[in-house]
């Protein structure tokens, strides 16, 4: 054996090992930061899953409150146009043009929820009309619970008349007969609703705390479109800029900027806004997407278009997306 190799080889060996060695330490530390943060996501989503679950047993303690419901041909109209507008009753996934309950609405990853029967051959039958009053202002149910799908911080501005009217008109429609859809609730769905944000969840929670804010008389005027502009917060943000709705669906539109900044309705005139609420199309001749409610919208009147259009001209000049 040459004078030196022997010793160079074991050199070598050794130095591999040690390299060996290391990376092995390295790999073994990387896999344990792994199955540690895992360990600690896994048992974060537990915990909050663990915690919806057990906020579904909880009964709030709203006190209900009578309205006097007159069924008149003026009550039934008045209640008929709250349905298939502002209010959004009759949205198709909501609770359906015949209120006999919606198309269900598919959010997955997060889940597929879908509204119920509201005629007398559902829900309209076993509720009286202070616990409807409830249900819309609080999102509170007969039992006390809070439901988990529904924007009662849109609807609780309405006024007493405009709410007995909706009631009036509820208790006319004719009974539907028809099984209840789903409701499906995906962990993400609950982990959010944990964590506050995200879609219409836990509605309760975040409505308990405030008594429901009253209509002004309705007049084309920013003071009462501030209120028909309740219906737009859900989708369009706090602020009316739009941008992606957090913890949506990556597939779900993209809610515009209604502000009056140069990515939002700025060069807009009033005769563009009626042509997007009649026909769904903006001044450039794009179509609008079929996640707006356009039925709802088209079935504004003139007074409360007025009055949103004002109100929307008075916010701050915001950029897109920052809701």
């Amino acid at each position: 054996m040459p004078k030196g190799v022997g010793a160079s080889n074991d050199s070598g060996a050794r130095s591999l090992s040690i390299r060996m060695t290391v990376w092995r330490k390295i790999a073994l530390g990387a896999l344990s930061v792994v199955l540690v943060s895992a360990t600690a996501v896994a048992l974060f989503v537990w915990f909050q899953v663990r915690a919806f679950d057990k906020s579904i047993e909880k009964a709030w303690d709203i006190p209900l409150r009578e309205l006097e419901v007159t069924i008149t041909k003026q009550t039934i109209a008045r209640g008929r146009h709250i349905s298939e507008s502002i209010g959004g009753c009759s949205n198709g996934e909501c609770h359906g043009a015949d209120l006999g309950g919606g198309t269900p609405i598919d959010m997955r990853p997060l889940g597929r929820v879908s509204g119920p029967n509201l005629t007398s051959g559902g829900l309209g039958s076993v509720y009286s009309d202070a616990e409807l009053v409830r249900v819309i202002e609080y999102g509170v149910k007969k039992d006390g619970h809070s439901l988990r799908f529904m924007p009662s911080f849109e609807l609780s501005w309405l006024s007493d008349e405009d709410l007995s009217a909706l009631i009036a008109f509820l208790r006319t429609r004719p009974a539907v007969e028809r099984a209840p859809g789903p409701i499906e609730l995906g962990v993400l769905w609950k982990v959010m609703d944990r964590q506050g944000v995200g879609v219409v969840l836990d509605v309760a929670r975040h409505m308990a705390q405030h008594a429901p804010e009253k209509a002004p008389p309705p007049a084309p005027t920013a003071e009462y479109g501030y209120y028909v502009a309740r219906t737009c917060i859900g989708c369009h943000g706090s602020t009316m800029s739009g941008g992606p709705i957090p913890g949506a669906p990556p597939d779900m539109p993209i809610p515009a900027n209604i502000t009056p900044h140069e990515t939002g309705l700025k060069n807009w005139s009033f005769s563009d806004f009626e042509v997007l609420l009649d026909q769904g199309i903006k001044p450039d001749g794009a179509k609008l997407d079929a996640f707006m409610p356009l039925a709802a919208l088209s079935h504004m009147n003139s007074v409360e278009r007025q009055a949103l259009w004002r109100y929307l001209r008075t916010l701050q000049a915001r950029p897109f997306g920052r809701r």
